[in-house]
């Protein structure tokens, strides 16, 4: 299967660049995964879409301030994406200057050296603080909200909540962009959801800076993914038994909880795990533990738009983003929202 097979026009003025005054002010495009007929509605209509005996699987990860601004010690100007927070105060951070960076090289935060380059993986560089500040001090002083490259203006102190889940656990900060399914969620609508009796429980993947990286290869089952951490604990595994055993179906808010689920389930059993996955989900791919998924609007061949077209079908998502675009659907981040089941 070809990168090209999952191209589509998008108008530029299509890409929301400013979130809605509302959460769940957003529309929802219902997508049959089967007939790939499709449904105008607006967000909050998904209360109607549901029942009582489903399961709702929500990413719980922070977005931490990624984006810092910083000197060279030639005096030129260093933008530090950090992508990972390791131990030991170190990261894996992207590293974007006039000139390449050299290993051992300081960064410097209002005239004091703060961090130095270790090491180069890849891509990524290596850092680690030098002084007492630490990565997470670091990020709160001088740390911007990582909005992603197609969002064409800089974060401002609103992006500090809307770019992030209402329902981000201060515990699980690590993510470099949000699980933006769960955008359009807001407490009432979370409310309304528990008053029916549905059941909600929370996956934790940090989503990292891979997920925008392009597809590199035309063929896509050269791709290599991403490394990106996740946890799915004891208690929701035994959520998604319990969902099975009443009839009900398992709802993935969002593509990186389907990366939670679908890894941690084998042969039909989902089981506890906590690590690193770089599970690539494409048309072909056997879903083992989801049923339906609710996302947003993603980037042209895109491994995320791949991962929508396992589940509903190639065809019928790229008819069902055409139908988006001719209605004037807001796209990706700060976009509208599709449910496929």
């Amino acid at each position: 299967m070809k990168k090209s097979d999952f191209d589509f026009e998008l108008p530029t003025e299509l890409i929301a660049q400013e979130p809605l005054a509302q959460r769940s002010q957003s529309r929802l495009l219902k997508l049959d995964k089967n007939s790939g007929q499709t449904t105008d509605l607006d967000f909050k209509d998904l209360l109607n879409q549901l029942n009582s005996n489903d399961l709702l699987v929500f990413n719980n990860t922070k977005v931490i301030p990624a984006r810092l601004l910083a000197q060279k010690t030639t005096g030129g100007k260093i933008e530090v994406f950090i992508e990972r927070v390791l131990s030991g105060g170190q990261a894996k951070a992207l590293l974007k200057a006039n000139k390449p960076v050299k290993l051992g090289a300081e960064i410097i935060f209002n005239g004091r050296t703060e961090l130095t380059v270790t090491a180069k993986q890849g891509m990524f560089y290596l850092i680690e603080t030098k002084g007492e500040t630490g990565l997470s001090e670091l990020m709160e002083m001088h740390g911007h909200m990582p909005l992603p490259p197609y969002i064409t203006r800089d974060a401002d102190e609103y992006d500090e909540e809307r770019y992030q889940t209402v329902y981000a656990d201060d515990d699980q900060a690590g993510a470099v962009a949000a699980p933006t399914a769960g955008l359009h969620f807001d407490d009432e609508l979370l409310a309304q959801i528990k008053a029916k009796g549905i059941d909600s429980v929370f996956v934790t993947l940090h989503v990292g800076a891979g997920t925008f990286q392009p597809v590199k290869t035309e063929n896509i089952e050269a791709h290599q993914m991403h490394k990106e951490w996740l946890k799915v604990g004891a208690e929701v595994c035994e959520a998604v038994k319990r969902t099975r055993d009443n009839g009900g179906r398992i709802i993935a808010v969002g593509t990186t909880a389907v990366r939670c689920l679908e890894t941690a389930t084998d042969d039909g059993l989902i089981q506890p795990f906590e690590g690193d996955t770089q599970i690539f989900i494409y048309p072909g791919y056997k879903f083992k533990c989801i049923d339906g998924l609710i996302t947003n609007f993603h980037l042209p061949e895109s491994t995320l738009v791949m991962l929508v077209s396992a589940l509903a079908g190639r065809e019928n998502v790229l008819k069902a983003y055409q139908h988006a675009v001719k209605e004037k659907y807001r796209f990706f981040s700060y976009g509208d929202a599709m449910l496929i089941k």
